[in-house]
């Protein structure tokens, strides 16, 4: 085909994205090396097309490759960890994965990579850098996410700044350190944070507060890494005091803020999931009402979804374990093996009862009345829609269901439209609040006031915030209550297994069985209609057993076609 034939259609195709930037239906253009010549690169505005399609590149809810989300089985998917598990085995979370003959996130992300040097490399020539200041830091923070994902699945990796060609010497040497590879990241985002608007030019674009969130969540996972795996504690606070000021400086620009509604009250953590650009909620709320999303993959309405998102998660073949049940704190701030306000085992629902409301908001109580879209869903958005409801029976698997990202209007198998959120403001909060305890191993009461206690009070406003008096007088453990925090505020979100590999603790979590809900002495024994039951010594359902754990699982294998390849790349240590 002849290249300017080729180059006119890049360019309508990257017309036609610009149209509908932010949605992955445009975002299959696969642009080709041989576009940069001055033709593509003349004009600022080229630069902008072309950096348009970057946003298809973020996590999303659909499975396979491209690091799915946690509600799909990729590499960083809650089905891979401790906490929720489905019918069948998951070989990830039972540590029984093998080495890939192929890997698609390897590739995918290396050809993404490819793109944003493409860009910025041409930026280098363009007279007018003020004109291109956004794709360029859009190409930084896109960079920066893109190794980021390979550092988490690959340790050590290829750090590429240039656009290679295929014979490329670089491409046939050793990984080059993680650690030479997060300096470029912070480095990539902290530029980005001082070219990008400070506030979002359009709906869905980057700005100056995406790019400090993202270094954020880098510094603290790559702090702690180093501070659990590799003792480094000079390391580890350089990244966590990163982490925390990147943090600090969201928090100060005051551009976003917790999701909450007075009409929903403690229900706005679960509609914030379901919001649409559609009667969606009790109070009419709508996408443009959200003002925690700060990086989010973007839907619309009547654009098909690649999973059947409601079906998946809305009381059918997700289901919660004992262990993220119990993790729930009562209203009075105290762990079940605490709390006095705890109502036991006994009754199918009894251990909802007096617990933090997202328990309720994440997870379904056994006969409680709830909408899905397509067996009965809300049409009057009050009281009156009880009569047209079902009904929740969790007499099954592990007695646990969730209810989180299920929608409640009527709307077709696979157009739900709801954003996927790749960073939301919650998190920022955590970030804080865990970096600023992982330097001295310490907290102030302000500094938990200013993050993790808005987190808390914004489903639980009248639960005690987390103090240090609070800790010292119920022995309980700072370090374990700000994981804890965040574990259940970012449940289903694709964060636990990546907590566990870096605070090292997976050894201890991964290798305990997975169990439901406890049978023996309760409302179960006699009411069970599900699958034939195993039991453990304490009468809890075992879900699946033998589960192992080895040092070589922080780390993916490196597929073998690219060991082939490049032997250089040696394998990550354990899979050899």
């Amino acid at each position: 085909m002849n290249t300017k034939y080729i180059k006119r259609l890049f360019a309508a195709g990257m017309v036609a994205c610009a149209m509908m930037t932010g949605f992955s239906s445009c975002m299959d253009l696969d642009p080709k090396a041989d576009l940069g010549d001055n033709l593509v690169w003349s004009k600022a505005d080229n630069f902008q097309l072309f950096a348009n399609q970057f946003y298809g590149w973020t996590r999303d809810f659909q499975q396979g490759a491209n690091y799915a989300s946690g509600l799909s089985d990729g590499p960083h998917s809650d089905y891979r960890s401790d906490l929720v598990c489905t019918s069948s085995v998951n070989t990830y979370s039972q540590g029984t994965n093998a080495i890939p003959a192929t890997d698609g996130n390897y590739t995918t992300l290396y050809k993404r990579i490819y793109y944003t040097n493409l860009l910025l490399k041409n930026a280098e020539q363009f007279g007018n850098q003020a004109a291109i200041a956004a794709p360029m830091g859009e190409a930084l923070w896109f960079r920066a996410y893109l190794h980021f994902e390979l550092v988490q699945l690959y340790g050590n990796t290829q750090l590429l700044t240039t656009p290679l060609d295929m014979d490329s010497e670089k491409l046939y040497q050793e990984r080059d350190d993680r650690g030479v590879v997060i300096d470029q990241i912070v480095k990539d985002l902290q530029q980005a944070a001082t070219l990008l608007p400070a506030t979002p030019a359009a709906a869905g674009r980057l700005c100056k507060d995406a790019a400090n969130a993202l270094l954020s969540r880098v510094a603290l996972y790559e702090g702690t890494w180093q501070k659990f795996h590799n003792n480094n504690n000079s390391r580890a606070t350089e990244l966590l005091n990163i982490a925390k000021n990147a943090a600090d400086a969201v928090i100060n620009g005051g551009n976003y803020k917790l999701f909450y509604n007075d009409i929903l009250g403690t229900d706005s953590y679960r509609y914030m999931f379901i919001l649409e650009d559609a009667k969606c909620n009790p109070a009419g709320l709508q996408k443009k009402d959200n003002t925690e999303y700060i990086v989010s993959t973007r839907h619309r309405l009547d654009d098909r979804m690649a999973l059947n998102i409601t079906h998946a998660m809305c009381g059918n073949v997700c289901y919660p374990t004992r262990k993220m049940a119990n993790m729930y704190l009562c209203q009075d701030g105290l762990p079940v093996t605490k709390s006095p306000l705890f109502q036991g085992y006994n009754q199918a629902a009894s251990e909802f009862q007096n617990r933090d409301n997202r328990m309720n908001g994440t997870m379904f109580r056994h006969g409680e009345k709830y909408w899905n879209n397509d067996g009965k869903w809300r049409t009057a958005w009050d009281d009156t829609d009880l009569d047209n409801a079902l009904e929740v029976n969790v007499r099954s698997n592990s007695g646990y269901q969730t209810r989180k990202w299920g929608v409640e209007r009527e709307v077709a198998d696979y157009y739900e439209s709801m954003d996927y959120p790749v960073i939301r403001y919650a998190e920022v909060l955590l970030n804080y609040a865990e970096a600023a305890f992982e330097i001295n191993e310490s907290i102030t009461d302000g500094d938990l006031d200013k993050s993790l206690n808005l987190v808390r009070q914004r489903s639980n406003p009248d639960m005690p915030k987390l103090s240090n008096s609070f800790v010292t007088a119920n022995g309980l453990n700072m370090r374990e209550e700000i994981r804890r925090e965040r574990t259940v505020e970012l449940a289903l979100e694709g964060f636990r297994i990546d907590d566990l590999k870096r605070w090292a603790t997976a050894p201890t979590e991964m290798k305990q069985d997975q169990l439901g809900v406890k049978v023996t002495g309760t409302w179960f024994e006699a009411n069970w209609t599900g699958q034939a039951r195993k039991l453990n010594a304490d009468g809890c359902i075992i879900m699946y057993t033998g589960r192992n754990w080895s040092d070589k699982l922080y780390l993916y294998p490196l597929p073998s076609d690219q060991l082939q390849l490049n032997p250089q790349l040696g394998q990550n240590p354990g899979w050899e």
